[in-house]
């Protein structure tokens, strides 16, 4: 299995964190946030993995250049839009890669490796997105609107009252839905005003086509990395021991 980290950012609405360091390079306990995401990929069976990269792309490379854990690939990909272009841009540049089964992360979702073998152990489908259900949505949320399990709509902007959960930032595709999504990708890039996009642009065509099924991770533990509030509530929640809910979801995969 491969995934795909997309932590090519900056992070500035972490500054001053994030004057010289990229988000995902900030100190989650005794590891990098990526560190943590690499750590956790690998516990589920992921052995290759692609990192694109941006800001402080030296740091970040080096980082990854230390790690070793038996039979784990990783290797980093350069975005040089990262600075005007969201990440749309950055699966984009990585588009060859997608030519197999893979999982796709956001750079600044943190999340504890039951969360990925819960999405990996459901029902197969072209998409797979984890969602997450909650009692209210911030303007910031990536909010999700579903019939079932098939995802009809997703957007910051949906209307409060359309709102069934929201995306976490990690994503299954396999091999026919990572063709798919790569083709997408690549025709609303040759759009006006593509830079600006997010990647679940082309989430939501597919999803259009039928072809996304959400699974819900409610009451595993994740978290996203936004705001330096986001960043003390993630320090705090992963300080304690896994959940043992998410420890039984771990097992089901393994």
């Amino acid at each position: 299995m491969k995934a795909i980290i997309l932590s090519a950012g900056q992070g500035s609405r972490l500054l001053p964190l994030t004057e010289n360091t990229p988000k995902c390079l900030l100190p989650i306990d005794d590891e990098t946030l990526l560190e943590k995401q690499v750590h956790a990929l690998y516990q589920v069976g992921v052995r290759e993995i692609v990192v694109v990269t941006g800001f402080c792309a030296g740091a970040v490379e080096h980082c990854m250049a230390g790690l070793d854990r038996p039979g784990l690939a990783v290797r980093c990909a350069y975005n040089p839009f990262f600075n005007v272009a969201d990440n749309l841009a950055s699966c984009w540049m990585v588009r060859g890669e997608m030519d197999t089964d893979f999982v796709l992360v956001n750079g600044d979702t943190l999340f504890d490796p039951a969360v990925c073998a819960h999405l990996l152990a459901a029902p197969l489908a072209p998409v797979n997105m984890a969602i997450d259900i909650k009692n209210g949505y911030d303007a910031d949320d990536m909010k999700v609107r579903v019939d079932g399990t098939r995802l009809l709509e997703v957007g910051k902007t949906l209307a409060p009252d359309s709102v069934h959960g929201e995306s976490i930032g990690m994503l299954r595709f396999s091999a026919d839905g990572a063709r798919e999504f790569a083709t997408v990708v690549n025709q609303i890039m040759r759009t006006p005003n593509s830079l600006g996009w997010w990647y679940l642009k082309a989430v939501g065509v597919l999803a259009e086509r039928g072809l996304v099924r959400v699974e819900s991770v409610h009451g595993l533990r994740w978290g996203e990395v936004d705001f330096p509030r986001d960043l003390e509530r993630a320090r705090a929640l992963f300080a304690d021991p896994a959940p043992s809910r998410g420890a039984a979801a771990l097992r089901r995969v393994l």
